[in-house]
C-alpha cells in the first residue's frame, strides 16, 4: 500500500520525501521493522520509539510516523502528527482494509464484570449458531481457538491485526473487554463499534488516570464511538454516560424501571435466578455463577444480544450453560469445606464476591488476598478494611508484587484491617498462605482466594513464576491428604 493512500484523511503537522513509497508492513518496535516497513514512533512511559529510529532503518524501514521533529537520511519518508498513538491505530485500521466494519462488533467497559459479562455474550451468539471472536483478559478466541492474551484490549496494531485474521475465519461477531488504558492510549481509535456496555465504575487505576473524573472520561470515549449504548443505571455513573453519549442509548436494571431489567431474583450457593424483561419478551433464567453482580452481567449480555437481532430462546441457552475461569469458580467442595478462587481485586470486586459468598456461608468465611505491587496504592488499607469487615478470618498475603517488597505492599493492607477490629495474619507468601487456610478450616467454612482469578503465573521484580491456584489447591489437599485432594 502506497504511503499516501495510508494516511490519507489523517490531521498531519508535516510530510516530508516520497508519500508515493511502498508500505509492506507497519511496526512500533524497531526490533519487528523489516525491509518496507512503516515504523510508527510511540512515545511511552518507559522507552520512547523516537529514539529507536536509526535501529529500525537499519532493519530495513523505509518510511516513519512520528510526533517529534527528527534528523534522518535522505530519502526517508517522514509523516509528522500530533499524537502518534492515535495515527498508528488510523493507519492499521486502514491497513487491514477496516476489519472491525465487517462483523458485529460489541465492546464492554466498567471497572468490574467486563469478563464475565464477554463470556456470556460469546456463549449466547454461539448458542444462535455464530462463530465468534473473543478479546479480554483470560484469553483471546476466534470460535474455539484459543490465543494468549497479553494485555486486556491490545495495542491498537495488534487489535487490527487480529480483527483480521477474525474477518479471515468468517467470524460473524467480535466481543471485547475495552478497558479506560486503551480508550486514553486510542488503542481501540478507529474500531467500528456496533453496541458499546458500560457495566459499572468504582474506584481503580488511579495510578494511571491520576482523578476519578479523567477515568470516567476514559470510560465516556466508548460511548462516542458505538452506534448503541447500553448502560446500567444503578450504578450512579449510569446517568452521567447517559447524559454525555453520543449514540442510541437503552437501559438495564435490577432496581429502577429500564429496557432490561430483572425481577424476582433468588440466590443459590451455585447461582441465580431471575426473570429477565425485555422488549423482545420475557423469560425466566437461571445463571451457574452465585451473586447479584452475575443477575448484572447477564442482563447486560441479554440486552447486547438482543439488540443483535438474538432471540430470547438463544439467551437463556447461552446464560444457562456459561461458565468463566476464575470468576466465583469453586475449586473444591468437599463434605467439610469448600474453596472458591475469584478474580476480585479492587475494593468493589473484593466487597461483591465476600458479600455473597457471606450470605450461604454455613461456618466461617476466610479471606486470602494480597494486593498487585506498582499499582494504585490507595485502594489497599480500603481492601483491608472490606477484607476485615465483611470476613470472619482474612489472611493477607502476596498477589503480583512486582518490583515493590511483598511486606511493604501487606503493610498498606493491614492499615485498612486494622481500623476494624478483625481477626487477621499475615503470611507473605501466597502457597504458604493458602496451605494455612485449608490446614485450619474447619467444617462449614468457605475459603475465598481473591486476586489472581485465571491468572496461571505470579510476577516478581526479578522473576515470573508458575502459579495456578487450581493446581496449588490439589497439591496442598493431597499434601493435607485431605478428601478430594
Amino acid at each position: 500500500m502506497l504511503l499516501k493512500d495510508l494516511i490519507k484523511g489523517m490531521e498531519t503537522v508535516a510530510c516530508k520525501g516520497n508519500m508515493d513509497i511502498e508500505v509492506d508492513s507497519i511496526a512500533y518496535d524497531s526490533r519487528n521493522a523489516r525491509r518496507g516497513s512503516l515504523f510508527v514512533c510511540i512515545e511511552g512511559f518507559k522507552f520512547d520509539a523516537h529514539n529507536y529510529i536509526l535501529a529500525a532503518l537499519e532493519n530495513g524501514a523505509v518510511a516513519l510516523l512520528v510526533q517529534k521533529e527528527v534528523d534522518v537520511p535522505e530519502g526517508i519518508a517522514v509523516v509528522r502528527v500530533k499524537d502518534t498513538r492515535y495515527a498508528l491505530a488510523f493507519v492499521s485500521d486502514v491497513f487491514f482494509g477496516h476489519p472491525s466494519s465487517k462483523f458485529n462488533l460489541i465492546g464492554v467497559t466498567g471497572t468490574k464484570g467486563k469478563t464475565t459479562t464477554t463470556f456470556m455474550i460469546k456463549s449466547i451468539l454461539e448458542c444462535a449458531g455464530q462463530k465468534v471472536g473473543l478479546i479480554g483478559t483470560i484469553a483471546n478466541y476466534i470460535g474455539n481457538e484459543a490465543l494468549p492474551a497479553q494485555r486486556t484490549t491490545p495495542e491498537s496494531y495488534d487489535l487490527q491485526f487480529l480483527f483480521s485474521e477474525m474477518v479471515e475465519k468468517k467470524v460473524d461477531a467480535v466481543v471485547m473487554e475495552v478497558s479506560s488504558h486503551a480508550l486514553e492510549l486510542h488503542r481501540v481509535s478507529c474500531s467500528d463499534y456496533d453496541i458499546g456496555i458500560f457495566t459499572n465504575l468504582s474506584r481503580d487505576h488511579m495510578d494511571f488516570h491520576e482523578t476519578f473524573e479523567n477515568y470516567l472520561n476514559a470510560k465516556m470515549k466508548l460511548f462516542k464511538k458505538s452506534k448503541k449504548g447500553l448502560v446500567n443505571i444503578d450504578n450512579e455513573y449510569g446517568k452521567t454516560i447517559l447524559e454525555r453519549a453520543d449514540c442510541e442509548l437503552y437501559t438495564f436494571s435490577i432496581e429502577k424501571d429500564a429496557d432490561i431489567r430483572a425481577v424476582d431474583i433468588k440466590k443459590h450457593p451455585g447461582g441465580v435466578e431471575f426473570k429477565i424483561l425485555t422488549p423482545w419478551g420475557s423469560e425466566n433464567i437461571r445463571v451457574n455463577i452465585p451473586g447479584t453482580f452475575s443477575v448484572y452481567n447477564a442482563i447486560a449480555a441479554a440486552g447486547a444480544c438482543g439488540l443483535s437481532g438474538i432471540s430470547l430462546e438463544y439467551i437463556k441457552a447461552g446464560l444457562e450453560k456459561v461458565s468463566v475461569p476464575g470468576r466465583a469458580e469453586i475449586a473444591y467442595s468437599g463434605k467439610d469445606f469448600t474453596i472458591i478462587i475469584d478474580y476480585a481485586h479492587s475494593p468493589d470486586s473484593l466487597e461483591n464476591i465476600l458479600t455473597t459468598v457471606k450470605d450461604y456461608c454455613p461456618g466461617r468465611l476466610i479471606s486470602v488476598f494480597g494486593c498487585g505491587g506498582d499499582r494504585d496504592r490507595t485502594k489497599r488499607p480500603i481492601m483491608g478494611e472490606i477484607s476485615g469487615r465483611i470476613a470472619d478470618f482474612t489472611i493477607i498475603t502476596s498477589d503480583n508484587p512486582r518490583t515493590e517488597a511483598p511486606e511493604a505492599i501487606i503493610k498498606d493492607i493491614e492499615e485498612g484491617i486494622k481500623g476494624v477490629n478483625a481477626e487477621y495474619i499475615t503470611i507473605v507468601e501466597r502457597r504458604d498462605a493458602i496451605k494455612y487456610a485449608i490446614a485450619n478450616a474447619a467444617a462449614g467454612d468457605i475459603i475465598v482466594l481473591a486476586g489472581k482469578g485465571h491468572e496461571t503465573y505470579q510476577i516478581f521484580k526479578d522473576k515470573t513464576i508458575h502459579f495456578d491456584e487450581r493446581e496449588v489447591v490439589r497439591e496442598i489437599l493431597e499434601e493435607l491428604k485431605l478428601e478430594g485432594g
